[in-house]
């Protein structure tokens, strides 16, 4: 009986493992929570440290405009994603950072994007309020603080 019990214990550990592996050849930085697709989420941590690399460009969907992440480089409005693809970087294959408040418009934003060609889309797993919630500080643009 052991000996089953033991085999079981293997298997269940060579199956876990499988799973636990990054195999993402993109950089996905420690603090993924999901990923589908060409989407990746990112817990507020790991959304931090990837946005303050070389080369990331930080995009808020969310409307009306409710504060930002330090650093964002544009504002597109999340139901306007083509008429505000000239905003967008040229090279659709870098790492579009987006986000929002709760995750739910740069949600919606995504098919858009990726029907314009961007195939390495990071979102904010929980928005703005995550971030908040994490600790981390948004600023507003709009009113100088």
């Amino acid at each position: 009986m052991w000996k089953l019990v033991a085999a079981l214990l293997i298997v269940a550990a060579l199956v876990a493992g499988c799973g636990s592996g990054s195999g993402d050849k993109g950089g996905n930085a420690a603090g993924t929570t999901a990923q589908a697709g060409t989407v990746r989420l990112l817990d507020p941590a790991a959304y931090k440290a990837a946005i303050a690399g070389p080369g990331a460009f930080v995009v808020n969907v969310h409307i009306p405009y409710e504060r930002e992440i330090a650093g964002t480089d544009a504002f597109v409005p999340y139901d306007q994603v083509a008429q505000h693809a000239a905003e967008l970087p040229a090279d659709k294959s870098a790492p579009l950072y987006i986000y929002c408040r709760s995750g739910r418009m740069s949600a919606l934003a995504t098919p858009e994007l990726q029907r314009l060609g961007y195939t390495n889309i990071v979102d904010l797993k929980g928005g703005m309020q995550a971030w908040l919630d994490a600790g981390l500080t948004l600023v507003d643009r709009k009113s100088g603080g």
